[in-house]
């Protein structure tokens, strides 16, 4: 997923709390939905930078052939600049791009039927 195209600020906003736990009415079940998905998110990135850097690896143990890399700088530079993933996370639940369930609810709502 290309997180560059998200609508997440690139940096800090003040959220109204009340506002954001509407869905679930409980403000640390939505904070832990949100952190949740926040990981995810930087499993993904953290996989992907990974990936893209593993091309430019050296396997040469000679410390004179150490060189500094323009694409690798930017790669770099471009993941520096991507939203951080809890801020990539708040936008997505806030937008309704986040699925979440609560198995203790469910249960709950069964055995009052």
């Amino acid at each position: 997923m290309d997180y560059r195209k998200s609508n997440a600020p690139t940096t800090t906003v003040t959220r109204d709390m009340m506002q954001l736990c509407a869905d679930t009415g409980n403000v640390y079940e939505t904070v832990a939905i949100i952190a949740k998905r926040a990981n995810q998110i930087s499993a993904e990135i953290k996989s992907d930078l990974s990936k893209k850097l593993a091309e430019f690896a050296s396997y040469n143990d000679n410390l004179e052939e150490v060189f500094e890399n323009r694409e690798q700088i930017e790669i770099s530079r471009y993941y520096e600049k991507l939203p951080k993933p809890t801020l990539i996370a708040t936008q997505e639940y806030i937008e309704g791009k986040v699925y979440f369930r609560n198995p203790a609810k469910e249960k709950e709502k069964l055995q009052q039927a």
